[in-house]
């Protein structure tokens, strides 16, 4: 009779650990990862689909099991306790038993399934799948109950969605934080950024769009077409305000098969300019360079001014990272470092290209280059050798020209010591 009641207290720990490993394994099923073994018809992982669909009812078995196990257990060994140590048995029983429970059939298989829920999850869920069919009657009626108590504070089970959809916010984290993505993982979170970043955040900006002016020399028109690292141009007169249109530079072939470019027959070669507001996000750009086919936009201001020109390389490169321009420095050249921490930047570099690069947190919500946000810091044009501080991080002025900061050292944040009193 002991060795019996004793075999039958094991097994009842057993049924509890079991229980309690399934409930924990269960729940902390990667439901992303879940979702996409069920694609690839993993068959374990499409019994664990099916049960994680109603959680209430597949808790509700495993509670049910868990529960009985751990009464039965201790009824059993309080007759035992009772039989060799009479009245005392009672306490002693309950004492050693609740140790025992916690440990074997809680904290330790718990723990083991929360380390490795996939495979103990897989490997139980056939188990748990029968589980669940020879106890549904007595599930059914106790999750009636519960649900119709859950209802009173407006909570609908059989209505609620378990596999939510990430954040914007949630999905960057994610990508940041997984480990198994960093190869990706740069431009990945560049596709995310692209609905922060606007097009007047990217942009070439007016005074650095190379395009032609009709009304200058032929002679100037020619070199520059010679020399031009793009495929299309704007066409102006005097002024990229007054434009005429868009030349692309491939229908020049005929002109020059022909040997004679003139003035006029530049003209003929012009297509609509395709303006886009400066707020668009770079998403809705990148979408609708798809839609119209363009490669190419003017960006033009509330007021319809003409403040640059956005590419759609200028948008992939927010994904992808810089490509190398013909005859135009990249954001690697316009950033020195100095052995001794300090980096030398160009003041007319974007901030978030600054931010990328040194892996810094300037604002952006104003200015666009690190020039702009000096001047908006200082509210004044600044000499050489002022050193200033911009959230945070220290900066010193090298070069001013032309009412601009052509140069400037971001010094390296002094270290804080502590001294020991």
């Amino acid at each position: 009779m002991v060795i019996g009641l004793l075999i039958a207290i094991f097994l009842l720990v057993s049924v509890s650990a079991y229980c309690s490993a399934s409930e924990t394994s269960m729940m902390a099923l990667n439901r992303y990862r879940l979702k996409h073994l069920v694609k690839q018809k993993n068959a374990s992982a499409k019994r664990c689909h099916r049960l994680l669909k109603r959680p209430d009812r597949l808790l509700g078995a495993i509670l049910i099991g868990n529960t009985f196990a751990s009464i039965l257990a201790s009824a059993l060994a309080t007759i035992l306790a009772t039989h060799f140590f009479g009245d005392m048995g009672v306490a002693l029983s309950t004492v050693l038993l609740t140790i025992f429970i916690l440990i074997f059939g809680e904290i330790l298989p718990k723990t083991y399934a929360a380390l490795h829920s996939e495979g103990v999850a897989f490997s139980l869920s056939f188990t748990l799948t029968w589980l669940l069919r020879i106890l549904y009657p007595v599930v059914l009626a106790f999750n009636g109950l519960v649900n119709g108590i859950l209802k009173l504070f407006g909570i609908d089970v059989e209505h609620s969605t378990h596999l939510y959809a990430l954040s914007h916010e949630e999905l960057h984290s994610v990508v940041s934080d997984s480990q198994q993505l960093s190869a990706y993982r740069s431009m990945l979170l560049g596709v995310l950024e692209l609905e922060k970043a606007v097009i007047e955040d990217v942009m070439i900006p007016r005074n650095k769009v190379i395009g032609i002016d009709i009304s200058a020399n032929l002679d100037d028109i020619l070199k520059l077409l010679q020399h031009s690292p793009y495929s299309k141009l704007p066409v102006y007169r005097e002024e990229i305000d007054n434009l005429l249109g868009i030349l692309p530079l491939r229908k020049l072939l005929h002109l020059l098969n022909q040997g004679v470019i003139t003035k006029k027959a530049l003209l003929s070669l012009l297509v609509d300019p395709y303006f886009v507001p400066n707020t668009t996000s770079l998403r809705r750009q990148l979408q609708q360079f798809q839609e119209k086919g363009h490669e190419m936009a003017m960006v033009v201001n509330e007021y319809g001014e003409i403040e640059g020109l956005i590419t759609l390389e200028d948008i992939i490169e927010e994904i992808a990272g810089e490509f190398t321009r013909i005859n135009q420095p990249s954001t690697h050249a316009a950033i020195r470092r100095s052995p001794d921490g300090s980096v030398m930047v160009r003041g007319d570099l974007s901030i978030r290209d600054i931010n990328r690069e040194l892996h810094l947190s300037l604002p952006t919500h104003g200015p666009k280059t690190l020039n702009g946000l000096i001047l908006e810091h200082l509210g004044d044009l600044p000499t050489p050798n002022t050193a200033i501080t911009i959230h945070g991080c220290p900066l010193e002025i090298i070069e001013v020209e032309d009412n601009a900061v052509t140069q400037a050292k971001i010094l390296p944040r002094p270290e804080i010591s502590y001294s020991e009193e």
